[in-house]
């Protein structure tokens, strides 16, 4: 999973010099975070709805697109997919109420 992870972060790294006439993904580069971030809104509510609904694949689908989305906008931003495992990582084992707790501290 991680091997995939890295070639669409390399893949959308790329993109950030590719030609927006002709890449979907250097298009939302060109048009800034408030689009990418618009982006993953209207695919966050179409998985909601897909979830909402019950069909597994839809569910599938959507969820791909709001992951894919997301990714853009972390490449966007300059972080890499990695960045966000490395986070669960770290949380992993902590109860979500220790974890919580712990960012209040922060």
């Amino acid at each position: 999973m991680n091997e995939l992870l890295d070639r669409l972060a390399t893949t959308l790294e790329a993109r950030k010099s590719a030609n927006p006439e002709t890449s979907y993904v250097a298009r939302l580069y060109a048009k800034g975070t408030d689009a990418i971030l618009k982006k993953i809104g209207e695919e966050a509510a179409e998985t909601i709805l897909a979830a909402k609904n019950g069909d597994p694949s839809q569910i599938i689908h959507e969820t791909a697109d709001l992951w894919f989305h997301t990714l853009v906008m972390l490449a966007h931003a300059g972080l890499h997919p990695n960045d966000v495992l490395n986070e669960l990582a770290r949380r992993e084992g902590l109860s979500g109420i220790e974890e919580k707790a712990a960012r209040k501290e922060n």
